[in-house]
């Protein structure tokens, strides 16, 4: 016989349903009515919840479109490569790994605020700051893989060599309409790094 859930486990589940649901709804909003011109109020209420629970869930409008929930993915897949691995090798298997596991309506998602980001200058000026958030958490466990103290140089420039390369990939991707799968995007580029960046 099987145990009930955990409390725990469907808070998390709650919580997890709720933040989807305002952030799917704040999507829509912003596809049908434009990014300025939809307010926090309007999502709330798309979405069935009060603004003050919006702000729970995400400190400001541009959160909405910047937060999501990879980070642990990406670091699974990071632990999952053979140790041996040499850092950008590592990580273009981590980005392809990850990648390919998110469903085709979430790859949708990503793109609607991708394209979000590419058009308005204080997300995308906000993309920055995700993006150095990005490889800070990179470098701790590249550095970990490779016998190497946490502050190494060496972690932190691999992180961020990777993570350039995949900003003009994802940027381009978005501006195509996804035309191809986001995956292949970005492990193109990411080949391209591997490969001394030699055509």
């Amino acid at each position: 016989m099987s145990s009930p859930p955990r409390a725990e486990g469907l808070r998390e589940r709650k919580k997890a349903r709720t933040r989807r649901t305002i952030q799917e709804q704040a999507l829509r909003l912003f596809a049908e009515q434009g990014y300025e011109a939809t307010t926090v109020e309007q999502i709330a209420e798309a979405a069935e919840v009060s603004p003050s629970t919006f702000f729970r869930y995400f400190p400001t409008k541009e959160d909405v479109v910047l937060t999501d929930d990879y980070d642990p993915v990406i670091l699974e897949a990071l632990a999952a490569q053979p140790p041996g691995l040499a850092p950008v090798p590592a990580l273009r298997a981590t980005m392809r790994a990850a990648f390919t596991r998110i469903p085709p309506e979430e790859e949708r998602q990503i793109l609607a605020r991708t394209r979000l980001q590419i058009s308005h200058p204080t997300l995308r000026a906000r993309t920055v700051d995700n993006m150095m958030a990005t490889i800070d958490m990179l470098a701790r466990p590249l550095s970990e893989r490779m016998g190497r103290d946490p502050d190494d140089p060496l972690g932190r420039t691999a992180a961020g060599a990777v993570v350039g390369a995949m900003i003009p990939a994802l940027f381009t991707w978005a501006e195509s309409g996804g035309a191809r799968p986001m995956a292949d995007a970005v492990d193109e580029a990411l080949a391209l790094l591997e490969s001394g960046l030699r055509p």
